[in-house]
């Protein structure tokens, strides 16, 4: 969900364009961004996403099952669209239309992404989800299962 939509209610066609951004980027690393902090990897797949690039490791982030069947270029040259796309400041995004010249024209200069938006989920602590618990405590109540 595009920030601005989900921190201020605004919808734009820069918001589907944040989606397609996720989408596209979780299609070419084979992880999907809901639930990513549970990988232990980062808080989300586009936090972790911008850090491999910065880092110049954005193959490492390449699904295994792509193999030999995808470039590497290619690959990079999505990931690069696809982190122009979730850019947290919806000005910096660009239209769909720009996304499907970029992806069909190798020879477009892309420009330098900015930070991605992060967004931020419920997160708990890997024990408690992984101890099987039959409940659960959040602060505000605590639930037990039992029988009727």
């Amino acid at each position: 969900m595009a920030p601005e939509y989900a921190m201020e209610g605004l919808y734009s066609n820069k918001s589907d364009v944040f989606s397609f951004g996720v989408v596209l980027l979780e299609i070419i690393t084979g992880r999907k961004n809901a639930g990513f902090h549970l990988s232990g990897m980062g808080l989300s797949l586009l936090s972790y996403a911008w850090q491999l690039w910065n880092e110049g490791k954005g193959l490492e982030l390449m699904d295994p099952l792509l193999g030999d069947s995808c470039c590497p270029d290619e690959f990079l040259r999505c990931y690069h669209i696809g982190l122009l796309c979730v850019q947290e400041d919806a000005f910096d995004r660009p239209t769909m239309s720009s996304v499907i010249i970029m992806l069909r024209s190798e020879s477009l200069t892309l420009r330098q992404p900015e930070r991605p938006a992060f967004s931020v989920g419920r997160f708990a602590n890997n024990q408690e989800i992984a101890s099987g618990s039959s409940s659960s405590v959040n602060g505000l109540t605590a639930s037990t299962t039992v029988p009727r």
